[in-house]
């Protein structure tokens, strides 16, 4: 005997009866009349795939199991026996069992990403009872009590779970990291990925991934907090950064909250940053061409570190242009950019500028 035969027999030994019911009967019914399988009979393997797929089986070992029972009933006794008709008839039946098999795996694929999309908003927006969350939690891989980071990729276009983008980010964490340690998503466009906190090579591997993947879009990483709260807050630190690095005009690959947390101390009293402004700033205003130039001067002036020459190469402008500009500043708004007493106080009203989107919003 050999050893495709012996593993057929012991597939069929394995594999319950329940699922070949009728089976049998079939085969030698059809060796002697030479018919196709009724509609009831069809209807009745799809069934049985069904509930085979349900069960946890694998589709490879039931269809072994119907080729070996196929070898044991093969009705080569019966006077004329059609070899064309039992053959065809094999095929007619596991056709239809493979169709129900597959029919309940994509029914139990669209109920696992509807749950685990339930999930993900749940988790994302804290809207679930927190031991019911932690409960669901577990079953994708996370453990609550534990501190997590979020992660959140922003590129040129809108991601969903199937995207193409979204697909290779998820093979290059999963071929390193596996797959029960970092959960991966989509929501409003962007892509999650929410992974242990005292774990930070893993979203690193996940930013540099992501920022090639999505053509140079950014990468915004939050603070590690512990609980399905500390997941929220990560996750809303995370969005904050991209939405400072959108209104300052920051460009690096991946922000990270943790480097950027002077921004939300300067914001926290609106209208205190408002009068600071407006006061510091509002003589700009009176400025041939406005106030906007002249703050975008200072704002490259100041992330050039002073330096006029490097400041005047980022703006495509000569030294002496870059340097009238500055006393330009200075004639109006009575603060010298090149006075460090002076110097913070215009760096931290060109900064709340750009966060309140002034001048062109007014205060």
């Amino acid at each position: 005997m050999t050893g495709s035969e012996i593993r057929a027999i012991r597939a069929t030994r394995e594999m319950p009866d329940a699922y070949l019911d009728g089976y049998a009967r079939i085969l030698a019914d059809v060796a002697l009349t030479g018919r196709r399988l009724t509609r009831d009979e069809l209807d009745a393997r799809r069934a049985l795939g069904e509930r085979a797929a349900e069960d946890g089986h694998g589709l490879r070992a039931l269809v072994a199991s119907h080729l070996a029972t196929t070898r044991q009933h093969w009705p080569a006794a019966a006077p004329g026996a059609s070899v064309d008709g039992v053959l065809a008839a094999m095929a007619q039946a596991v056709d239809a069992f493979a169709e129900g098999f597959e029919r309940a795996q994509r029914f139990a694929v669209r109920q696992e990403e509807a749950a685990r999309r339930e999930f993900i908003d749940d988790l994302l927006y804290g809207r679930s009872d927190l031991g019911r969350l932690a409960e669901r939690a577990e079953r994708f891989g996370l453990r609550l009590s534990h501190a997590y980071a979020v992660a959140v990729a922003h590129g040129p276009e809108p991601y969903d779970d199937t995207h193409p983008v979204t697909r290779r980010v998820d093979g290059a964490l999963v071929g390193r990291f596996g797959d029960r340690l970092i959960l991966l998503a989509t929501k409003e466009g962007r892509i999650i990925c929410i992974a242990p906190g005292d774990q930070p090579e893993m979203l690193g591997h996940f930013a540099k991934h992501a920022h090639a993947a999505t053509d140079g879009g950014q990468v915004a990483i939050g603070r590690p907090h512990p609980g399905a709260g500390g997941v929220v807050q990560s996750y809303e630190e995370a969005l904050g950064a991209l939405d400072l690095a959108a209104r300052m005009g920051y460009e690096e690959p991946v922000l990270r909250a943790a480097e950027l947390l002077v921004f939300p101390v300067l914001t926290r009293d609106r209208q205190a940053m408002a009068d600071l402004v407006r006061t510091t700033l509002g003589p700009l205003r009176t400025a041939r061409g406005g106030a906007q130039p002249l703050i975008d001067t200072l704002a490259v002036y100041f992330d050039a570190g002073c330096v006029a020459a490097e400041a005047a190469r980022r703006l495509r402008l000569s030294v002496r242009a870059l340097t009238y500009r500055l006393e330009r500043v200075r004639t109006l708004t009575g603060a010298d950019p090149a006075d460090p007493m002076h110097r913070y106080t215009l760096q931290t009203a060109v900064i709340g500028a750009r966060l309140l989107d002034w001048p062109a919003r007014e205060l």
